[in-house]
């Protein structure tokens, strides 16, 4: 594996400037992160992220969003050195499989149908639906089913099933995340908001239709393509699983010491 970048200790610009051999520009552009949507459809906040447009759709400076992304990562990478989870969240049919696959590889926790409302803003009362479907998996592996009735049985078993439909993905979030990864700013409002009043950042790669003034680390890129979604979320996880590594690596003075 090739020496990465240390996410940690560099500042957001020097990681762009690190990173130029990679030519990530480039890589942006071949999955077509620079295209927005139409001019009716520009939220004024994204303006200044805009290149021009061509034949009414927004092109997206793609040499900005290199640097938000460097920022994104940079910071992910920071939460992952500091052992916090990272919440990743796309319903939209687009995001689902990419977010699904990089979510499992990360093992972290993820929304990919439907987001709750409260999921966050109401916690403790999400948790102990998560417990109880821990319970109920549990007890039906053990073959603790068995000592109920047909029909007591087939109300678990459902029970069972509607608890893993909405908390499945859930069950390792024990306490608030340290970062929210959002594909659809504008999509994914209700998620973005709670996490908003409850102080936690928010990364997300927003199209040009969104407001970036809600979210904390926005990268602004088309937020509607598989290719571009798959490319931002991999990204991110590769930043992740650095700050993971970064957090375990034996410092100078450990070093020193064990000399």
């Amino acid at each position: 594996m090739p020496r990465l970048v240390s996410y940690v200790s560099l500042t957001p610009m020097s990681l762009v400037s690190a990173n130029k051999k990679r030519d990530l520009i480039k890589e942006l552009f071949k999955v077509g992160a620079h295209f927005g949507y139409s001019r009716s459809r520009r939220h004024p906040s994204a303006t200044p992220f805009i290149f021009g447009f061509k034949n009414r759709t927004a092109v997206i400076d793609l040499e900005k969003a290199e640097a938000q992304l460097e920022t994104a990562k940079a910071f992910v990478a920071s939460i992952a050195a500091s052992g916090k989870k990272v919440l990743l969240v796309g319903t939209k049919p687009e995001a689902r499989a990419p977010l699904t696959s990089v979510a499992e590889d990360l093992a972290m926790p993820y929304v990919a149908g439907r987001w709750l409302g409260g999921t966050l803003t109401n916690f403790s009362q999400m948790k102990k639906r998560m417990e109880r479907l821990a319970e109920l998996k549990a007890d039906k592996e053990k073959g603790g089913f068995a000592r109920f009735t047909k029909r007591e049985q087939s109300r678990l078993a459902k029970e069972m099933s509607d608890l893993e439909r909405y908390f499945g993905t859930l069950t390792s979030l024990k306490e608030m995340p340290g970062v929210m990864v959002v594909i659809d700013s504008r999509e994914e409002e209700i998620a973005v908001s709670e996490a908003k009043k409850l102080g936690v950042p928010v990364v997300s790669l927003s199209g040009t239709d969104c407001n970036l003034n809600l979210v904390t680390y926005p990268v602004v890129g088309n937020d509607a393509q598989v290719a571009s979604i798959k490319f931002f979320l991999e990204e991110i996880g590769e930043a992740y699983k650095f700050g993971i590594i970064q957090a375990s690596a034996p410092t100078n003075h450990d070093e020193h010491k064990s000399n």
